[in-house]
């Protein structure tokens, strides 16, 4: 577990690459038989990897002291995809949820028995979650691929032909305010996001993947008028604050998971910044 506090921009465009990997980077979110948690300061969301081997993972008591309750979703809700191999088990107090590759599951404020496990530990499940603080209990669900909205958008002349995926998101089912979603580029793209924009209402997470180990993504940060640049490879997560652009470009194709805690839900709520703006 670990804690990342709140930067303003001021200070970060005075780091140096090191500091602000230090800063905006979680480089190690899965490891074997491990819940991995980082908690922020950005609308006080947390991070997690957690994947399971051969027995059952379940958030100790440390884990709920970090976001000072006596369980860890008394007051929260969670959301997870998963991006292993194999298919995952998820108890959550009386329900047992049975996640796939490449679906999601919702947790909701108040489960109080927590477990995480994989059902064929040859072919383990990897849960990259986020958890946002919640003010009421919605169901829990799982949410497959086909039900969470694909869009397609761009194209492969400005080389960002995407589908986006918006799994926890009003359009498919309530949550209080964390919303997230996964986007995969196709063959021959490598623009996630562009034009960018901010959107000062809500902070945003990147979890990057299916990146081949040799390949990596030019993750964009900052203010427009003060940009500065991540290197970001394969299962490594981007903290972007409100105030920060998010957009990048990597050396083929790749998918990321985003989510968003703060204000509001609605995805539209960007402020687009024209691309001669940007320095």
């Amino acid at each position: 577990m670990e804690t990342r506090h709140a930067i303003h921009y001021g200070q970060a465009e005075a780091l140096d690459g090191n500091e602000l990997r230090r800063h905006f980077m979680i480089e190690g979110i899965f490891a074997p038989g491990e819940i991995r948690a980082t908690y922020t300061h950005y609308d006080r969301m947390l991070v997690l990897g957690i994947q399971p081997d051969g027995r059952p993972l379940a958030p100790d008591t440390a884990l709920a002291r970090l976001v000072g309750a006596e369980f860890l979703l008394e007051r929260r809700e969670l959301g997870a995809i998963n991006v292993g191999e194999g298919t995952a088990r998820v108890r959550a107090d009386n329900a047992e949820l049975i996640v796939a590759p490449r679906q999601a599951v919702y947790l909701g404020m108040g489960v109080r028995d927590l477990s995480f496990e994989s059902l064929d530990p040859s072919k383990p499940a990897k849960l990259y979650a986020n958890s946002a603080p919640a003010h009421m209990r919605h169901p829990n669900r799982v949410v497959r691929e086909a039900e969470a909205s694909p869009q397609p958008l761009g194209t492969l002349e400005t080389s960002n032909q995407r589908t986006i995926f918006k799994y926890l998101h009003p359009g498919v089912l309530p949550t209080c305010q964390l919303v997230m979603g996964l986007t995969r580029l196709a063959p021959g793209s490598v623009w996630n996001t562009m034009p960018a924009h901010t959107h000062d209402r809500r902070m945003e997470s990147y979890f990057y993947f299916e990146l081949a180990p040799d390949a990596f993504v030019v993750h964009l940060m900052g203010r427009p008028e003060a940009t500065r640049h991540l290197i970001v490879r394969n299962e490594q997560v981007v903290l972007s604050p409100p105030w920060s652009i998010h957009s990048g470009a990597g050396t083929g194709a790749y998918a990321f998971i985003w989510a968003m805690a703060g204000d509001n839900q609605s995805f539209a709520d960007m402020d687009f910044v024209p691309m001669a703006e940007l320095a």
